[in-house]
């Protein structure tokens, strides 16, 4: 802080000591308008956040803008008038029998017919008047809700009267219980995964649902019922897929913080939901694995994918830099989605009352010659690979150059520096330059790491309803269980249908110590082609031939 004078001592200063006070408040001065800059930029982005729409997508961003702008706003004196054929839209037709379409998958219940005595029709028409025409069908949808079944079963003892097994019981074989002394079978326990896990409600909320139909089970028992099978049979089978996922040439990963309270060392503790999947564009068998862990350094990723060799596709955490350094054969891609959000946020705190300034900012700008990129790459995800490498160096690698070039001459020209969020996206840009790059040399390599987000979101909003977890074996128990849904949702199954059908599986691979090796669960893999053929979604496959397939566990309908 300066020192203050008294006015007195102000009118005895000499001329050099009045300079060097007036540059002192002038480099104060400058400093609180930055200050203040960046106080303005970050509530307009709290309020974007929190009262506008979030996407990041140039054309939303534009229409919010121009929704508080005057009309000469868009004016566009270059803009050719459309036609009318342009202007006038064609309202299509109804596609016929698309009800038929819909319905064709699902059991008929023929309801008895709806008819006319012959009292009716001669006090309506006059005795004898009438004649039958044909019948009128239509179609109606029912829906039932969930059905309880108690299951009774009988097993047959004998016993030795007589030889070497005098006195020695013989019971007939009996299915496998999931657990021990335990009412669960794997229809309840695929109900319950399938509300808590697919649907991201609370157990809470199941439980009193469940009481609502006169069924008493605990959250608690839930709870039990899910960490021990998630423990006993989706562990090996989430290590199964977890091999196959590091053998793909390209893999995803991403992480969220989220709470676990007997896991941390004081309330604001951030442990960590990490994710792993395959690269988006690897259509065949998509897998994806969650990993919860305490933290987030670069031990984490180093660990999980120190076998691994291939190309992982990130955000711009250095601990995934620190991989790409420390595993020779790995090679660490970045995102272009975080690339450009730092550019999005600040067209979003911009000031809307002149959106011509906007459009010319250095922010706007990038986002244009980022979204140019997105648009190319989009032709191109239908291509064979090498016919894709080919386009991305032909047509987006100069697109590419050019813009790196571009944010080069804006930090390199020190007149007019940038502030806040865009100069930090043109900071980002050129320190993740070379990872930014890797797709335009690799096929299967996706622009950015979309598709870990998308696959890590239900946890999201799952965490929302339940906010933290307790331990971190229950937090390790939903990693397992949303590495098989969320596998499951992406290779078209219906995760309730399939989560019975492993549980029902699983414990016939138990060995005498209940352990499970995953080389024999290959025919139970989320892609496996021995799946019962009416497991997929109902679009695709008929799903009352996959509950015959699957026996009578179907006792609870979701």
């Amino acid at each position: 802080m300066s020192q203050k004078h008294t006015l007195d001592e102000r009118n005895n200063l000499s001329r050099e000591e009045l300079i060097t006070m007036v540059l002192t408040m002038q480099g104060q001065l400058d400093t609180l308008n930055d200050n203040i800059e960046k106080l303005i930029e970050q509530v307009r982005l709290a309020n974007s956040y929190r009262f506008g729409r979030h996407s990041e997508k140039l054309s939303v961003m534009e229409g919010q803008m121009s929704f508080f702008d005057e009309a000469d706003a868009m004016y566009d004196n270059s803009m050719v008038e459309p036609e009318a054929d342009e202007v006038i839209s064609v309202k299509k037709k109804k596609t016929k029998g698309q009800r038929e379409l819909d319905l064709k998958e699902f059991p008929v219940d023929v309801i008895p017919t709806h008819s006319v005595s012959k009292e009716e029709l001669d006090a309506f028409f006059g005795k004898g008047n009438w004649r039958k025409m044909p019948d009128e069908t239509y179609k109606r949808l029912r829906h039932e809700p969930e059905s309880w079944t108690v299951e009774l079963h009988t097993v047959e003892v004998y016993v030795g009267t007589d030889g070497d097994h005098q006195d020695e019981f013989l019971r007939g074989q009996r299915p496998k219980d999931l657990l021990r002394n335990s009412i669960v079978t794997p229809s309840l326990l695929a109900s319950i995964l399938n509300v808590k896990y697919v649907n991201s409600s609370a157990l809470n909320r199941v439980a009193q649902e469940f009481e609502r139909n006169g069924v008493n089970i605990s959250k608690q028992t839930m709870s039990n019922w899910i960490v021990k099978c998630a423990d006993k049979y989706f562990a090996p089978f989430v290590e199964r897929m977890k091999q196959e996922l590091l053998k793909l040439p390209v893999t995803q990963s991403d992480e969220t913080p989220t709470r676990v309270i007997k896991d941390s060392d004081h309330p604001n503790t951030k442990c960590y939901m990490w994710v792993h999947r395959s690269g988006e564009l690897y259509a065949e068998r998509p897998i994806v694995i969650y990993e919860y862990q305490k933290g987030r350094d670069h031990h984490i990723p180093l660990e999980f994918y120190k076998d691994y060799k291939g190309v992982l596709v990130t955000d711009g955490l250095s601990q995934y830099h620190l991989v790409d350094k420390k595993l020779p054969d790995v090679i660490n891609a970045n995102c272009w989605a975080h690339a450009r959000r730092d550019y999005a946020d600040a067209i979003k705190a911009a000031d809307k009352s002149n959106p011509a300034a906007v459009k010319n900012s250095i922010a706007h700008q990038a986002l244009k010659r980022i979204a140019k990129f997105y648009e190319e790459d989009g032709k191109l995800k239908d291509l064979p690979p090498q016919k894709r490498l080919q386009k991305r160096q032909l047509i987006i690698k100069p697109l590419v150059e050019d813009y790196f070039a571009w944010v080069k001459e804006i930090l390199s020209d020190t007149t007019v520096l940038p502030k806040g969020k865009t100069a930090d996206g043109l900071k980002y840009s050129l320190n993740q330059e070379k990872y930014l790059k890797v797709f335009l040399d690799n096929p299967d390599v996706p622009i950015d790491n979309s598709a870990s987000e998308r696959a890590i979101r239900t946890f999201c909003l799952g965490k929302k309803n339940w906010m933290f977890h307790n331990t971190a074996n229950g937090a390790n128990s939903s990693a397992l269980v949303y590495s098989i849904s969320e596998t499951a949702k992406l290779n078209n199954l219906r995760p309730y249908y399939y989560f019975g059908y492993i549980l029902t599986e699983l414990p016939k691979h138990c060995d005498e110590k209940g352990n499970i090796d995953p080389a024999e669960l290959d025919y139970l893999m989320p892609w496996s082609e021995s799946l019962p053929e009416e497991g997929w979604k109902p679009a695709v496959h008929k799903p009352a031939a996959f509950i015959l397939a699957l026996g009578v566990w179907f006792d609870v309908y979701p």
